[in-house]
């Protein structure tokens, strides 16, 4: 369905260039699930906005391919992207409250965005199809004509959900669809968003820095630190076996029932500022197992097995990917 080849995204800042996101490769299959995590100014939102060219000025992608079910979105020309946007790949935000329109209905929403694509639907049958995508997000019909104001932060999150699945695109970018929310609202976002890619035959991708939520609910995952991509395997392998000191130290922060005497342990230190990235591994000032050749040498992507990547010196004889 997708498949993303070596992609670089920079924003150019006064005080010089940022490489949010820098050489970056992955592929997802028809319905299946990818999780991106990682902490927040990682690049996770500028690598979702990327892949329907939504990065905002002064960002640009400088490199690599996009390719969603054969083409390669980068060379398609303006109309095409228009036509592509809510039809093939669709994005869900952030914050649904700044995302919606707050003086507009919910239904207005939904008949401006289906009419856009679809000009000879008629508003009446606007209607009817956006009274059928929030019965399926579990809204009341009868709350088309209600305000963004009105309705709870899970409620507009379902909107916002329903809104990206109007047109049946083929993949669904959803960016921290559960930021804000309470724990059994979130679990109900993300059981919709599962029955809805069960049901569609959709892709999805979900963006968080919540790595425990994408173990339970990804095929896939993919771990982001300062721009680049350190780890990208099955979920199964991420939980059974993380390779990366960043991924081993996300691990031992979250809490497991199955560990009775588990000892929670938090990563030393911060991420650091893209604008001034240490030497050698980006991750090194916060590595237990740094080596001096780590501030010195950026290492290199290698593949650990069929489909385990590792950016990471300790596993340097391993064939590079």
């Amino acid at each position: 369905m997708l498949n993303v080849e070596a992609l670089t995204v920079e924003y150019w800042a006064k005080r010089g260039k940022i490489r949010a996101v820098e050489d970056v490769s992955f592929s997802v299959g028809k319905a299946e699930t990818l999780g991106i995590v990682g902490e927040s100014g990682c690049g996770k939102s500028t690598l979702g906005l990327s892949l329907g060219l939504l990065v905002p000025y002064p960002g640009r992608i400088t490199r690599g391919q996009i390719i969603l079910k054969g083409k390669d979105i980068l060379k398609l020309k303006k109309n095409e992207l228009r036509n592509l946007r809510g039809r093939e790949i669709s994005y869900v935000f952030q914050d649904p409250m700044t995302s919606l329109n707050p003086v507009k209905r919910i239904g207005a929403h939904f008949a401006e965005f289906i009419q856009t694509h679809e000009p000879k639907v008629s508003s009446k049958e606007a209607l009817e199809r956006t009274k059928k995508f929030l019965v399926d997000v579990g809204i009341q019909p009868e709350r088309v004509n209600d305000y963004p104001h009105q309705l709870s932060g899970g409620m507009r999150q379902r909107v916002m959900i329903a809104l990206a699945m109007a047109l049946n695109p083929s993949l669904i970018v959803a960016d921290e669809p559960t930021t804000a929310l309470d724990v059994i609202v979130q679990a109900k976002i993300l059981d919709l968003l599962d029955a809805l890619r069960r049901a569609y035959g959709l892709t999805l991708i979900i963006i968080t820095h919540d790595l425990s939520l994408v173990l339970e609910r990804s095929d896939k995952i993919l771990v982001m630190y300062a721009g680049h991509m350190v780890e990208y395997a099955r979920s199964l392998d991420i939980y059974s076996n993380p390779q990366h000191p960043y991924t081993q130290g996300l691990l031992r922060s979250i809490p497991n029932i199955e560990l009775a005497e588990q000892k929670l342990e938090a990563i030393a230190g911060s991420p650091p500022d893209m604008l001034n990235l240490p030497q050698g591994c980006r991750f090194w000032p916060r590595c237990h197992r740094a080596k001096e050749r780590c501030r010195i040498q950026e290492p290199p992507l290698v593949k650990t097995n069929a489909e385990h990547y590792v950016r990471c010196f300790a596993y340097e004889g391993v064939k590079k990917a």
